[in-house]
């Protein structure tokens, strides 16, 4: 597909005929992303430069199980930690940054469903997935840049039997190939849901006009739907505001930083072996021959480990942070959850930057010839890390520990930084109940 040609695609992703396996727990899924992450490896490459759309691909972890790896347990899925989640993203993305980032609205979807949909929306949802099927995402609008200046989408037919939407997205990452696109929509009381089509749908157009330099293959392209009629029950609340942290923000980060986290590993590694390859050693060479004598490379190779066995190591924090708030229910368990994401979306955005720039540096001109590829992690690295503007996570980390605001949503801390509220240093304060629910449109 040519990039520069917008192309409407309607089924991209012909449904799978094949059984799809379900994961039954943490190691199994690493297990299962490791085996997809060593297949996808060989064409990586060729579908980067070729903008081949990873369809093939798709298709085998669609019947891997692994979509349906953080439905709940008592639903039938493998609850994974999110930990085990944010390892998944990094050994996907270490060998492909495109089909790295395609899951992550998926399971941000399922994690809105999770908090904010009807019993009834969980168990047809999570079976849906659990049998094979993927979410895409039609979130973002044009020239909107805060929720709350959506203008109105959704509207409810005058007879009662359901809504119509009619809204243009774009940056719409996984649609192409999704089963279903959840697209956010306002109603005229500034309310905020997610409308999930079957991509399919009447009235829903998917057009294939992405055309970044990096992450060329992931088609997040443009979604418009034009008086798409929805069914009542496919409405799923979505809250935009809070007075604390709320489960699904540092859960969506948390695979970014995993994205990030895995090109730069795959960048180390990379440099490593170039240099190797560069400068090889003879067969008769004794037992312990250096591999490079240069002493300022071999500095900045100990710079780069550094950076990225730091990187993952806050990785590994952060998700086992999440998974500690999700057992206590504490505010300031997710506030401090919350926080460590911001760390290590920090520490990934830095690292994957640095060492994907290293790469070259060090491993010279030649590195840059097209057979290898590599200039792919570099834009896979600096198209990703523009995804969340880095500033903003340092400041909500260094707000944390020397005022003790707990970071929510920007807009109150632009608008007025007396109105965002402290963290408790006394201890914990328990969320009573789940989290509040929006009032839903009238008969729904």
């Amino acid at each position: 597909m040519n990039a520069a040609v917008p192309k409407e695609v309607q089924n991209a992703v012909p449904t799978s005929t094949g059984s799809v396996h379900v994961i039954r727990d943490d190691a199994e899924a690493l297990e299962v992303a490791a085996l997809l992450a060593a297949r996808f490896a060989p064409g990586a490459a060729e579908r980067d430069r070729e903008r081949r759309l990873p369809v093939a691909e798709l298709r085998q972890l669609r019947e891997s199980g692994l979509w349906g790896i953080t439905v709940p347990r008592e639903y039938g899925g493998a609850g994974v930690s999110y930990a085990t989640l944010a390892k998944v993203f990094t050994l996907l993305s270490a060998v492909d940054g495109s089909i790295g980032q395609i899951p992550q609205n998926h399971y941000f979807i399922l994690e809105i469903i999770r908090h904010e949909g009807s019993e009834e929306q969980k168990r047809f949802f999570f079976d849906r997935v659990l049998a094979g099927d993927h979410f895409g995402n039609a979130l973002v609008e044009p020239d909107v840049r805060k929720g709350e200046d959506r203008k109105t989408s959704l509207t409810r037919n005058a007879d009662g039997s359901g809504y119509r939407v009619n809204v243009r997205k774009y940056y719409s990452t996984g649609a192409l190939f999704a089963d279903w696109v959840p697209v956010s929509v306002t109603d005229n009381e500034k309310r905020h849901f997610l409308a999930i089509y079957p991509r399919t749908a009447d009235g829903l157009r998917i057009v294939d006009d992405w055309a970044s330099f990096g992450q060329r293959t992931t088609a997040s392209g443009t979604v418009i739907a034009e008086n798409a009629y929805l069914k009542a029950e496919w409405l799923v609340p979505h809250t935009v505001d809070a007075d604390h942290v709320k489960p699904v923000g540092p859960v969506g980060q948390i695979m970014h930083a995993g994205i990030d986290t895995g090109i730069a590993r795959a960048a180390f590694e990379a440099t490593i072996a170039f240099i190797r390859e560069r400068n090889p050693r003879a067969d008769d060479a004794p037992a312990g021959t250096a591999w490079e004598e240069d002493q300022l490379t071999i500095r900045e190779i100990g710079d780069l480990a550094v950076a990225l066995h730091g990187t993952e190591a806050l990785l590994e924090r952060a998700g086992l942070l999440i998974d500690r708030a999700y057992a206590t229910k504490q505010r300031d368990d997710w506030t401090r959850a919350a926080i460590a994401v911001s760390e290590v979306r920090a520490a990934s955005t830095h690292s994957a930057l640095l060492i994907t720039n290293k790469l070259f540096e060090l491993a010279g001109t030649r590195s840059t010839a097209p057979q290898h590829g590599l200039d792919r992690l570099w834009r896979d690295a600096r198209t990703h890390t523009l995804h969340d503007p880095v500033r903003w996570r340092l400041f909500d980390v260094g707000n944390y520990y020397l005022n003790d605001k707990v970071p929510l949503r920007r807009p109150k801390h632009l608008a007025d930084s007396r109105e965002t509220p402290k963290a408790t240093p006394e201890g914990p304060e328990p969320v009573v109940g789940e989290l509040p629910q929006p009032r839903l449109a009238a008969g729904l």
